[in-house]
């Protein structure tokens, strides 16, 4: 399996973090070289490990904000 590279451009947030210290965070990533996506998932406190996420477009985003604000929570 080839390596991914990533580089975090910006942290937005984080949603929760675990008695271990993985961080549930949203963050604008570039992977690969290529444009940046918002990312949601999980990390190792150190950013070496990371657990499995969703990537969004701006326009898929902006989908998911709307969807979010209709819910009646």
């Amino acid at each position: 399996m080839a390596d991914i590279q990533y580089e975090i451009k910006r942290t937005l947030g984080v949603l929760s973090e675990s008695p271990k210290g993985w961080k549930k965070e949203l963050n604008l990533i570039s992977w690969n070289g290529k444009k940046e996506k918002y990312d949601l998932r999980e990390w190792a406190p150190d950013r070496e490990k990371m657990g499995k996420g969703v990537t969004f477009t701006t326009e898929e985003l902006k989908v998911l904000r709307d969807l979010l604000n209709s819910l009646d929570l």
